[in-house]
């Protein structure tokens, strides 16, 4: 783990539980593309970097979940390098409690305020096509997160972030966390048709075709999305909505996973609403959810 291995050319990346991609630049620059979960991957990131001899030039941080950026303190604190995060995700990067409120729904709890939903904080600027070194493209890639982000190196490097689970992984757990599957699935239909000479997910092997993984994670969406639907046969509030999907993919309930797979199913509800698919309605003092 946290093992350096080239991509193509000056394109690298760092293996590690979400890979953190690497662009050496002119002299002993580099690019940092994500900088790891918390301050022992950036240590681990410095042991890679100083190795080498590299200076990261700056951080791009594809999205603001605590697993991409909980290294950016630490190595900003080494290196004194600036850091870059697309629209709404600069601002939950340098404001780290927005997330565990956002999946939460409300101020959180001790249990939430961790560094696995909370990273350090760190000074964080707007991410643009115009801070990017010569050559480096960025590719909206929004649905697991608001304003998720990708890269194209020059060697033709396409790095993904998390817009790709590996099928083993959807395989065993079978829903991932999304903040709006409607706009997940687009950005996926788009990935499809993506020609690269290597993409590099954050979360699955680097693979030079990406469609049937692309296609397969659309189809676990889909397929979520019919659960969903069936759970909503009969009029149900959300609580009851939440416990049985918890039952139906076998999962084990903790206040971590409520908050993660709670505001998933939020959003699934909220886009077949908009669908048309489900409708909700006020009975007494409870929100009902059912198929439309």
């Amino acid at each position: 783990m946290f093992e350096l291995k080239q991509a193509i050319g000056s394109s690298w990346y760092i293996e590690s539980p979400a890979k953190i991609g690497l662009v050496a630049l002119e002299g002993n620059e580099v690019a940092l593309i994500d900088a790891g979960s918390d301050k022992d991957a950036g240590r681990r990131v410095r042991k890679v970097l100083d190795e080498r001899g590299w200076t990261p030039r700056a951080i791009y941080n594809t999205h603001s979940h605590a697993d991409h950026i909980g290294g950016n303190r630490f190595l900003q604190d080494r290196y004194g390098c600036p850091i870059y995060a697309p629209g709404p995700e600069c601002a939950f990067a340098n404001h780290v409690t927005f997330e565990p409120s956002f999946l939460y729904g409300g101020r959180p709890m001790k249990e939430l305020r961790h560094k696995f939903l909370m990273a350090q904080e760190s000074r964080v600027l707007p991410l643009t096509q115009e801070v990017l070194p010569g050559g480096m493209e960025l590719i909206p890639l929004p649905g697991h997160s608001m304003d998720m982000v990708g890269f194209r190196t020059v060697d033709d490097v396409v790095y993904l972030a998390d817009c790709l689970s590996s099928e083993e992984t959807l395989t065993k757990y079978g829903l991932g966390y999304l903040w709006d599957p409607g706009v997940y699935i687009e950005t996926l239909e788009r990935v499809k048709g993506m020609e690269a000479k290597l993409f590099v997910p954050s979360h699955a092997a680097p693979a030079e075709d990406i469609a049937p993984l692309a296609q397969f994670n659309i189809d676990k969406v889909n397929e979520a999305a019919e659960r969903i639907l069936d759970l909503c046969a009969e009029p149900k509030p959300f609580e009851q909505l939440l416990a049985e999907l918890f039952r139906a993919y076998g999962m084990a309930m903790s206040v971590q996973q409520y908050a993660l797979i709670g505001s998933t199913l939020r959003s699934y509800l909220s886009w077949l609403h908009d669908e048309g698919r489900v409708e909700m309605f006020v009975e007494g003092e409870m929100l009902l959810w059912r198929r439309a």
